[in-house]
């Protein structure tokens, strides 16, 4: 296939060059920890899971839904990825992909974890699913699963009208 022909086909819609590549930046605990620790007026909503967790990809659809739900308010929802790193180009971003993810997604590289995982929060064994939620007011982890009525009213009762 000629340049070309792929600019004209993205062009008129034959092909969508968009959906060719889904960027997941991959990063180290250290590069990644400030994401724990903003100070803003945003509620961070970190969920950590993995493809292969069965219950992390059944509650995927509702932190989609409050990701959804909570756009035009000061949330953001990232979803941390604990996928092997060569799970990422087959597995991960296929994943991704066929489930529609909106939410911003990182893939946490870092073999470390034994130091790492009492840094997100002292209580955690390390299990996932887990959920971090916190804003400059509010800070609770979860380590289990959750779904939407529970994010929802968290956000609701604790947050937006405390």
């Amino acid at each position: 296939m000629g340049l070309l022909y792929i600019i004209f086909a993205s062009l008129v819609g034959i092909i969508n060059l968009s959906d060719t590549t889904t960027e997941v930046p991959v990063m180290d605990f250290h590069t990644f920890e400030q994401r724990l620790h903003k100070t803003n007026d945003t509620t961070y909503i970190v969920n950590f899971w993995a493809t292969w967790c069965v219950p992390c990809r059944k509650e995927l659809p509702d932190f989609e839904k409050i990701n959804a739900a909570y756009k035009n308010k000061k949330v953001k929802v990232l979803l941390v990825s604990l996928d092997f790193p060569d799970n990422l180009e087959k597995g991960l971003m296929p994943f991704i992909k066929k489930n529609k993810v909106k939410s911003e997604v990182i893939l946490l590289d870092d073999p470390n974890s034994n130091y790492w995982i009492n840094k997100v929060d002292t209580n955690w064994d390390g299990n996932i699913p887990a959920t971090l939620i916190y804003n400059k007011k509010y800070r609770e982890f979860f380590a289990h699963a959750l779904n939407y009525s529970k994010l929802d009213s968290i956000l609701n009762s604790k947050i937006i009208m405390p």
